[in-house]
């Protein structure tokens, strides 16, 4: 009888869709490499390991969440590739499943819900394959959505509680698009609340606030983290850099339609047949589907918002299977006379699009820049180093010349070895404090060319970031500091005066900077 419960339709189902997202999203991680962002979290998730104090050792803006849990991972399965892309994949997987029973739970038939939350798993994490920000934010965000779905349908104790539990990991990974989602989700759960005349909601969402938060104070205490400087660089600094995007926001015809066109197509249905019920039954914005119907709408409106704001690479389009197969649902409950071909179209339209995004995403690499690539010309990068085994390495600056980057970064590697100094490195290889077991000091998570993971020179938090990296020299005694281009001295020159500092070049791309006794760094 036990046999007979465990194998049938559903779990044979979901067995399928835990091997194909952990197995697809395992494999396009495999596929090249865009440094800065494809090992945002590699060494971050090292260091913690070894004592780093996120926020005191390093300037933090974003990734919280993700550090800590891929540190978890590396403790369980050791420093390397693998269990780098295995958080990845398990979170591909998480999410996948989580969408299938969402919707089973809408009542939409099994077969769809199983190919529906396939062709959600294709686009997922895939776009990137290993840990990041945007991408655990948004998803973590798309667990307290569901979350909200099933507490309004079942009006269960549990999924009011674990709402603020998602989001609070969200925006622990990134700010944004956690603190839109956020903000659209208390405004649905303030106007359900006030209709519905359910009060005991927000009773135990505010445990699940409470629950939250204590844990947080708690883990901090744990591991050091000072309340003043989480305020500091994870509130207060990055609200100066959204402030400065959102003055330069210009959103045109072709950037919030045309980009997009295929998620507004995807949400039409849903559109139309809410709003011609919004309009013709006075009484429907008291029943459930209509809040379902806004929280859909708030969240995906929140998605374009952060891809318009942000204006990086587009990863959003996973949403498009969600958004079909509720349109689907809100098909099948209408009397149209053609309605099983308007769902056959709407299924063949699903499945296109997302063959569309799965090759420009996942097959060509784009969002790690690597379109132009001929993958086929990558390396493994087991030549640079045994933890590293199972990615085939290029990348978008030497994609004409795989073999002189692998051979610069053994290069790197072995000078950085060879210099037993204590040491700073600056740079995008993100990964060389592991491959060398060496918990060097970097004073910022990444160095992009925009300077928005720490304050530029004339941003008012400057001050802020030039104390942590003399603290850090201080604290670490470092006696040199290595440069690895493209980063530019000015990341450094910035924050420290030329008098503490003597300049070598040690060959073409690293350059060292012996750390004097200057009055900067002695006071």
């Amino acid at each position: 009888m036990i046999i007979k419960k465990l194998i049938n339709k559903n779990n044979f189902y979901i067995l399928l869709l835990f091997i194909f997202s952990i197995a697809i999203n395992s494999h396009y991680a495999n596929l090249g490499a865009f440094p800065v962002d494809t090992f945002l979290h590699f060494d971050l998730g090292y260091k913690i390991l070894e004592g780093l104090i996120p926020f005191t050792d390093i300037w933090m803006v974003s990734g919280v969440t993700v550090n800590y849990i891929q540190a978890l991972f590396f403790y369980i399965l050791g420093t390397n590739w693998t269990s780098y892309v295995l958080h990845a994949s398990l979170m591909n997987c998480a999410i996948t499943i989580g969408t299938y029973f969402l919707l089973k739970n809408f009542k939409i038939d099994n077969n769809y819900c199983f190919i529906y939350s396939i062709f959600f798993s294709i686009l997922a994490y895939p776009s990137s394959g290993t840990p990041f920000v945007d991408h655990h934010s948004t998803f973590l965000s798309l667990m307290g959505f569901y979350s909200l779905l099933l507490a309004i349908q079942n009006d269960k104790k549990i999924f009011w509680i674990l709402i603020p539990v998602f989001l609070g990991f969200a925006f622990l990974s990134k700010q944004v698009p956690a603190s839109y989602i956020i903000f659209s989700i208390i405004i649905v759960v303030t106007f359900y609340s006030f209709v519905s005349k359910n009060i005991e909601c927000i009773k135990y969402i505010l445990i699940g606030c409470l629950i939250f938060i204590s844990s947080i104070f708690i883990f901090g205490s744990l591991t050091g983290i000072k309340l003043e400087n989480f305020i500091e660089q994870y509130i207060l600094y990055p609200s100066t850099i959204g402030q400065s995007r959102l003055d330069n926001l210009n959103i045109t015809f072709q950037s919030l339609v045309g980009h997009f066109k295929f998620i507004h197509l995807a949400i039409l249905p849903i559109l139309v047949i809410n709003l011609k019920k919004i309009i013709y039954y006075k009484k429907y914005i008291k029943e459930k589907n209509f809040f379902y119907f806004i929280s859909i709408l708030l969240f995906t409106f929140c998605l374009i918002f952060h891809q318009l704001l942000t204006k990086n690479q587009t990863f959003i389009f996973f949403i498009i299977p969600f958004l079909v197969a509720f349109s689907h649902k809100a098909i099948e409950e209408t009397k149209l006379k053609k309605k099983k071909l308007i769902l056959v179209s709407f299924f063949i339209f699903c499945m296109l699009v997302t063959a569309k995004y799965h090759f420009r995403f996942n097959e060509e690499r784009k969002f790690h820049e690597l379109s132009t690539a001929d993958l086929s010309k990558s390396i493994s990068a087991e030549k640079i180093d045994k933890k590293l085994s199972g990615l085939n390495w290029i990348s978008p600056e030497y994609k004409n010349n795989v073999e002189e980057e692998i051979n610069l970064i053994i290069r790197i590697k072995n000078q950085l070895k060879s210099d037993k100094r204590s040491k700073m490195v600056i740079t995008h290889y993100s990964f060389l404090a592991t491959i060398l077991d060496d918990n060097f000091f970097s004073p910022s998570i990444a160095y992009p060319d925009d300077g928005t993971t720490y304050p530029a020179k004339k941003n008012k938090f400057a001050k802020k970031y030039k104390k942590l990296i003399i603290d850090g020299i201080k604290k670490n005694n470092i006696e040199v500091i290595y440069i690895i281009d493209p980063i530019k001295k000015e990341s450094l020159s910035n924050y420290l005066n030329e008098n503490c500092l003597k300049e070598k070049i040690i060959f073409n791309k690293l350059n060292s900077y012996e750390v004097l006794n200057c009055k900067e760094l002695i006071n």
